[in-house]
């Protein structure tokens, strides 16, 4: 019986290292797929006035700020969750109702900016509380 309690918790182990496994590598493709699949809905024009907005950050803080979208709306323009709406989850109070992609990557180095200084501080922040 020993020895089969040994077996069984020796599987459970492999199997939940796999899967753990199984979820990092997730965590590192799927973003990639989303990001593509998102942006493609986006003209021209928006794509080049996001570029503007965004090229002041830096490539810590860009990477930062997918990091949150991902998991904030898997980078959707259109997620809603109750007053919450968009790729950053913003109060709809605070985009003015002006729900374009455009004011929302605006407002949302806005608010970033305002409350942590940067994308890489509201990143651990999200760590830390799963919201930011």
């Amino acid at each position: 019986m020993k020895n089969f309690k040994f077996k069984l918790a020796t599987i459970l182990l492999i199997v939940s290292c796999a899967f753990g496994l199984m979820t990092s590598v997730a965590d590192n493709v799927l973003p990639q797929t989303s990001i593509t699949a998102e942006a493609s809905t986006l003209t021209a024009s928006q794509k080049k006035q996001i570029a503007n907005i965004n090229k002041g950050l830096s490539k810590k803080n860009k990477a930062a700020k997918n990091w949150i979208a991902f998991r904030e709306s898997g980078y959707s323009y259109t997620a809603r969750n109750g007053n919450c709406y968009g790729r950053y989850q913003l109060l709809k109070s605070y985009l003015h109702g002006n729900l374009s992609p455009v004011n929302q990557e605006r407002r949302a180095n806005a608010y970033v900016a305002g409350r942590y200084h940067s994308w890489t501080n509201a990143k651990k922040f999200w760590q830390s509380h799963h919201w930011y």
